[in-house]
């Protein structure tokens, strides 16, 4: 990728500058952590039974944990390796919530935590192609993020995303005692899942719906979880459930933000335990105020 800066309608291209050492991209991110991830920084340089974690973060939308580790050149990238931290915090949990309790100052319990939705990100300036294909299936928790720094102050930051056409990790977990394990306990969602076993009418509603969101933006990306399909850029703009004859649709934005003038969209503000962002809901079965519905997810964006 090559970044310009716009002087007076002539390009010039950004420089791109080297990070001098691993800390300052651990640094960068620490900071930045909750902007570019959406996580929140519970400790760094966190040491357990001889190994050191780099950064140890918690996702609140998922209610995991997730490690974080640093690279600042190209290294090796062995499968069975990384996934020794996925097996090293599902065999230590009780450590993981001491950490980030004391570390906090909060009150997190073990059935507080989906310990199924743990992943480790992997952050660099560059990965190799031998590197993205050792991660890339479509069920395992590891992460690839891509850093790079420019000239002008400018930091590029992407999420290496896994491909279409990803294989299952079961497909070689029998090759190791870690990934059996691992797979056994640690769940990354699909499209697929949610999909699975729903009538054809209610799966033409959700294309219509999905494609009609996607085309709000190019940067919008869909991420399956647990209980919904997430729509975001840098945070959630909506979320969809499939449900057995409708869609349930969450627009993540707060009380008194959505103007909404035909009042379709429910406030569930004071509502626990509903599984999207927002306080504004809808269940839809057709797709007859879908441009309308478009036009208030697109507030989130906005």
């Amino acid at each position: 990728m090559i970044l310009y800066s716009n002087q007076a309608g002539e390009l010039k291209e950004l420089k791109e500058q080297s990070f001098k050492l691993e800390k300052d991209i651990q640094k960068l991110f620490e900071v930045n952590l909750n902007a570019i991830m959406g996580l929140e920084l519970v400790k760094n340089e966190f040491t357990i039974k001889n190994k050191r974690i780099d950064t140890l973060a918690f996702d609140q939308e998922a209610k995991a944990f997730i490690i974080i580790e640093y690279k600042r050149d190209k290294n090796h990238i062995v499968v069975d390796q990384d996934v020794s931290y996925l097996n090293l915090m599902l065999e230590y949990k009780a450590d993981f919530i001491i950490e980030y309790n004391e570390s906090l100052k909060k009150n997190l319990k073990r059935d507080d935590v989906d310990w199924s939705q743990t992943r480790v990100a992997f952050v660099s300036t560059s990965f190799t192609e031998n590197q993205v294909q050792a991660t890339n299936f479509k069920d395992l928790a590891i992460e690839l993020w891509e850093i790079k720094q420019y000239e002008n102050e400018t930091v590029m930051v992407r999420s290496i995303k896994k491909s279409a056409a990803a294989p299952s990790i079961k497909q070689i977990a029998g090759q190791s005692e870690t990934l059996q394990q691992v797979a056994k306990e640690i769940k990354v969602y699909t499209e697929e899942d949610h999909t699975r076993n729903k009538s054809d009418d209610v799966q033409e509603l959700y294309e219509a719906f999905k494609n009609a969101i996607l085309n709000l933006s190019n940067d919008i990306l869909l991420v399956p979880k647990k209980t919904y399909l997430a729509f975001k850029i840098k945070s959630n703009i909506v979320d969809i459930e499939l449900q057995a004859n409708s869609l349930k649709i969450w627009i993540n934005l707060k009380k008194g933000q959505l103007d909404d003038p035909k009042k379709i969209m429910r406030d569930v503000s004071m509502l626990k335990g509903h599984n999207g962002n927002g306080d504004y809901e809808l269940i839809v079965k057709d797709t007859k105020n879908l441009e309308y519905i478009m036009s208030l997810i697109k507030q989130a964006i906005d």
